[in-house]
């Protein structure tokens, strides 16, 4: 019996695995399996593949949310397969805006290099926490919980990104809601939110559904 105790037990403390190779760079032509995605062949492996510029470039920001994200995970950097990490550069216009989201697969770190930013997030309890955030300031989402960051300065902001995940995901509360397909029906919208159905049919109507 005892054994069979320590048997059962034994997985809930063990750690993962050490890594049986040096680098697993993605092969992004094969579909996904349930820690990434395949190994490319060692033999075509290159050099361009540990490596990514996509942050050297400013991004365009003019959208109705005045942001553009570019993101370093495995879909754009595959050496980060397996490796469980990536990045994001985060640019806002004045008054941009990164709407309510959550990252289902990973917390986020990140750091404010130019401007000043809001940073809020809701836990489960429903309890709101923010800061204005300047240049060389940290902030931390945990993982799974709703949070934003709005641009409160006058010019541009800029601020980067880390997670523990090779694909963290993104869950934008609103276009989730409003924008989803098929349609998340207008009954279960209304009682949620305690609105009339012309609420719901207008704010649909700007998500284009």
């Amino acid at each position: 019996m005892v054994f069979l105790f320590l048997f059962l037990v034994a997985p809930c403390y063990a750690a993962d695995p050490d890594p049986l190779q040096d680098f697993c760079v993605a092969d992004l032509n094969s579909s996904a399996s349930v820690n990434g995605f395949p190994c490319k062949p060692s033999s075509e492996v290159t050099s361009s593949d540990f490596f990514f510029d996509g942050f050297t470039k400013e991004g365009n920001v003019s959208n109705v949310f005045g942001l553009r994200v570019t993101s370093a995970n495995v879909l754009s950097f595959p050496g980060l397969n397996t490796l469980g990490m990536s990045m994001n550069r985060v640019e806002f216009a004045p008054g941009g805006l990164n709407s309510p989201h959550s990252h289902p697969r990973a917390t986020e770190l990140g750091v404010v290099v130019q401007g000043k930013l809001l940073v809020g997030l809701v836990t489960t309890s429903n309890v709101f926490y923010s800061k204005e955030v300047g240049p060389g300031e940290l902030f931390v989402i945990p993982r799974g919980l709703v949070h934003f960051q709005r641009n409160i300065g006058e010019g541009k902001a800029l601020s980067f990104t880390a997670f523990n995940s090779q694909l963290p995901g993104a869950v934008f509360t609103a276009p989730t809601l409003f924008a989803a397909t098929p349609t998340v029906p207008n009954e279960v919208l209304t009682q949620a939110f305690q609105v009339d159905e012309n609420v719901v049919n207008q704010i649909k109507s700007k998500f284009g559904t």
